[in-house]
């Protein structure tokens, strides 16, 4: 499978770096670049990308502005930690956030996640979650939401365990905890996993 990635950056060098970087790597196909938010939106009908890699703060439009409106996975690859940026850009619908002195190989892994779905948070940005999940308040109720089972893995979730490690513990099929975790997503009308966790958090 090819990812296709935009590149949205308003530094010249730092889109021509990423594109050389990006072109190196097997299965990644950088298909456009744009200095802003509103000259990305111009290039999508075209460039027909997979993920985008987002600067936070551009001219004419951001990076947290463009994340709202686009329907495609996108990573925030910034060089600012603040909790504006990041909590901002995961409520857009950030599917990651990551700094720019995160190391190659991490990058291309979080790009092919992004594509896959999944959600990747650098060590900053998880590290800001984590603190919000511990001072957040405590949402009640999540379990007359959920079957009892669905509870369980629902918790095992929150404790940050995997797919494999939850059928483990409760003797059941990797496939049959995908199909929980799906329908506690779908009830608790949550987008993934993180903030499945988050509302764990809340709920404890």
């Amino acid at each position: 499978m090819i990812v296709r990635v935009l590149i949205v950056d308003d530094q010249v060098l730092m889109r021509q770096g990423l594109r050389k970087l990006l072109e190196l790597e097997e299965g990644i196909e950088v298909v456009g670049e744009a200095a802003d938010g509103l000259a990305a939106l111009d290039l999508l009908p075209s460039a027909r990308p997979d993920v985008a890699l987002v600067d936070a703060r551009m001219p004419r439009m951001d990076g947290i502005e463009l994340v709202a409106r686009l329907d495609i996975p996108a990573i925030i690859l910034t060089t600012f930690d603040d909790d504006d940026y990041i909590f901002g850009g995961l409520r857009a619908g950030a599917r990651g956030y990551l700094l720019k002195d995160t190391p190659p190989d991490e990058l291309v892994a979080a790009i092919r996640k992004a594509a896959r779905g999944e959600t990747v948070l650098g060590g900053v940005a998880a590290e800001r979650v984590v603190a919000e999940l511990r001072s957040a308040p405590a949402t009640p109720d999540l379990a007359d939401q959920l079957s009892e089972r669905e509870h369980e893995v629902a918790v095992l979730v929150g404790d940050g365990a995997t797919n494999r490690e939850i059928a483990r513990r409760l003797f059941i099929t990797e496939g049959t905890v995908k199909n929980h975790i799906s329908s506690i997503l779908r009830k608790l009308r949550l987008r993934d996993r993180t903030q499945l966790a988050i509302h764990i958090a809340r709920s404890s």
